[in-house]
């Protein structure tokens, strides 16, 4: 090992550049590790951890950046150091051509652009909640795009921002589409009529994403995921939903979000059906008979949730959709899949980029099949002891702390090297009968990411057929064809590889049940349309 570092004082960069800085240097070749980040004491025990934290980076402050490699030589080491200044320097010229101006503290961009009215907030956890502060201070509505913020500074933001009427989205809000802008991780999406409040960023984009194919999308406020728990109280969904109430060119609205806790859920159900538009809760695992009663319009899936609302706005009784294609076409792909299978095979391999995905999908297979373990459980009895390791049924979300934070690896939206090293151990696995993945596009993500895992997907089953056997790939793509990665084409590379692409990830998880189990729970899934 030949550890190099450069530490550049009080130089900011914001995650996601880090992370696309961090992934470029370690796909260099010689390079065994690369991290560029801000020297934070958390950032410093993640490279402690990997053995990596040099006396220079020790010594670091939280504004200052930090380049820190893993390499075979010291010459490459100082290359590559080179390179990742090089990389970053050609970044923020590109960033000052696209960019009318940049302002050097909020006061200043405030006090130049008097009519502007919301503040993204992307900082290290530590300075965001005394930046979103001063943005509430301003007059100004928040989304916190960082995370790391303590739950208590959460409260006390949201609770300035109620008592000055201004929304505060966030902190670790992912996603949100204010007037058709994305902020954060955000697709390209048709404006129209129908509204989203949601606490789950991948979640938000699934909706919208199909929507985006409708009626259209007037806008998506995100909460952040903590906003539905009993000490926040569900301020930003509780004022979402009026201001989506008040909103003219809001006429449907669709809510995101595991069950709340049940006070707030309460509050949550209590507020919506007072409002005078249509409102398709989704509360993804909740008891869908709780909405019922609220006088509103329960979805048991995302895509449920999707079409659900786009038929209330067509003025049509919202009704689920199992698979969008003939019950015949989607029978006959999966017998041509299970019949390749060998015996042994009975296993299904959630390898995803989104937690909402992952956790969508096990509640899908769960209900067909049976239980699934996790890194994200659906009970805490079937948590993974190492979720390195598959156990039987087996659903990994690699945007866990426990991949990104803990080990300093990008998240999976734009990294997928965690992802390729999991699909190639499972094609090793005599008992994987059926990968399945989901694709997130948009800004802030990957610019190709199916081709990076098309590649993978070959080689996936290039293992699986030396080893004697045929491996399933079953895949969906969350995007539209406006994304800069356009979803048509995206769609394409991952069929070109042999994967089966299904429209959704509920058709997807759907779709790996009937191959795992030989199509044996056909019957029972149109007869309870799940």
């Amino acid at each position: 090992m030949v550890i190099r570092s450069r530490v550049y004082k009080g130089e900011y960069r914001d995650s996601i550049f880090l992370m696309r800085i961090s992934q470029q240097l370690g796909s260099l070749d010689g390079v065994r590790q690369a991290s560029a980040l801000m020297a934070t004491d958390a950032n410093k025990c993640l490279l402690r951890e990997a053995g990596t934290l040099t006396d220079e980076v020790e010594r670091a402050g939280p504004n200052d950046l930090a380049i820190v490699v893993d390499t075979v030589s010291p010459e490459r080491a100082e290359e590559v150091i080179s390179k990742a200044r090089e990389m970053m320097v050609e970044a923020a010229k590109e960033l000052a051509e696209k960019v009318e101006v940049i302002y050097r503290t909020l006061d200043a961009a405030a006090e130049a652009r008097p009519d502007s009215n919301l503040v993204l907030v992307s900082v290290p956890g530590a300075f965001a909640a005394r930046e979103a502060e001063r943005a509430l201070e301003l007059g100004k509505h928040v989304m916190i795009f960082s995370d790391g913020v303590p739950l208590e500074n959460e409260v006390r933001l949201k609770r300035i921002g109620r008592e000055r009427g201004l929304l505060v989205m966030g902190p670790d809000c992912g996603t949100s589409i204010i007037n058709g802008i994305g902020l954060g991780f955000a697709d390209v999406v048709n404006r129209g009529p129908i509204g989203i409040v949601a606490a789950a960023g991948t979640g938000a984009q699934a909706v919208s994403s199909l929507i985006s194919a409708g009626p259209g999308v007037s806008h998506v406020i995100g909460t952040g995921s903590r906003d539905l728990h009993d000490e926040v109280g569900g301020i930003t969904m509780l004022m979402g939903i009026q201001y989506l109430a008040d909103d003219p060119g809001t006429q449907t609205i669709v809510l995101i979000s595991k069950p709340p806790a049940p006070t707030v859920s309460k509050k949550v159900l209590d507020a919506a059906k007072q409002v005078g538009k249509p409102i398709v809760v989704c509360f993804l695992g909740g008891d869908p008979k709780i909405i019922e009663e609220a006088g509103l319009i329960p979805a048991t899936t995302l895509e449920d949730a999707a079409v659900k609302a786009m038929a209330v706005q067509r003025g049509e009784k919202p009704k689920s959709m199992i698979f969008s294609a003939s019950f015949d076409e989607v029978r006959k792909t999966a017998e041509e899949e299970y019949s390749r299978l060998e015996p042994g095979q009975r296993y299904i391999r959630g390898i995803y980029s989104g937690g909402t995905f992952c956790n969508e999908a096990m509640l899908i297979v769960r209900d067909l099949i049976g239980d699934a373990y996790s890194n994200i459980p659906l009970k805490p009895e079937l948590k993974l002891e190492d979720s390195n390791r598959s156990r039987e049924h087996t659903f990994v979300d690699y945007g866990e702390d426990e991949f990104t934070a803990k080990i300093g690896k990008p998240h999976p939206m734009i990294y997928h090297e965690l992802r390729q090293k999991r699909m190639l151990a499972e094609a090793s696995d005599p008992e994987t009968a059926v990968i399945l993945l989901d694709i997130v596009l948009g800004h802030g993500a990957d610019m190709d990411p199916a081709g990076a895992l098309a590649k993978t997907i070959i080689r996936a089953k290039k293992i699986a057929e030396e080893g004697g056997r045929y491996l399933s790939v079953v895949a969906s793509v969350c995007g539209t064809p406006q994304d800069p990665q356009d979803l048509t084409s995206q769609e394409e590379k991952l069929r070109g590889a042999g994967a089966v692409v299904m429209p959704s990830n509920a058709q997807a998880a759907r779709m790996t049940a009937l191959i795992a189990t030989r199509g044996k729970v056909w019957e029972r899934m149109v007869e309870e349309k799940l």
